[in-house]
């Protein structure tokens, strides 16, 4: 399974890397991480239909995660399920408006996260079966 990373901060995007590791669980297949640092970057591989789990830095800049949340939602076929990645806790009407299937605050707690992705990875496991 490919779970995609965006952010500008390469910095982030580590940590989100080694957050979800190669399996951020158990029971979930092993995981190959993408990284992208820009729009372009992510549309093309969401557009590719080979992404199973996005999770995108709401913070990033010139675009932020909740924007290409909100494209993708509405013009991906089959979009994979989106974690949006918040600095403030407030922002999660934001989060809201994006569509995200998942919200994760920010400092990042990597057990929070690798759970939110596992959580993710079985929704699309399944819909695929389904």
């Amino acid at each position: 399974m490919r779970v995609l990373v965006y952010s500008d901060d390469a910095g982030t995007r580590e940590k989100v890397r080694l957050a979800i590791g190669r399996r951020p669980a158990a029971d979930v297949p092993l995981v190959e991480v993408v990284e992208c640092a820009t729009q372009p970057a992510v549309v093309r591989y969401l557009d590719s239909g080979d992404i199973d789990v996005a999770v995108l830095d709401g913070e990033a800049v010139p675009a932020g995660g909740m924007g290409i949340s909100r494209q993708a939602k509405d013009e991906v076929h089959d979009c994979p399920p989106i974690v949006l990645l918040i600095a403030r806790r407030d922002d999660r009407w934001l989060a809201n408006w994006s569509r995200a299937d998942a919200v994760v605050a920010q400092p990042l707690d990597p057990v929070v996260l690798a759970e939110t992705v596992a959580d993710l990875l079985r929704r699309r496991l399944a819909s695929a079966r389904g």
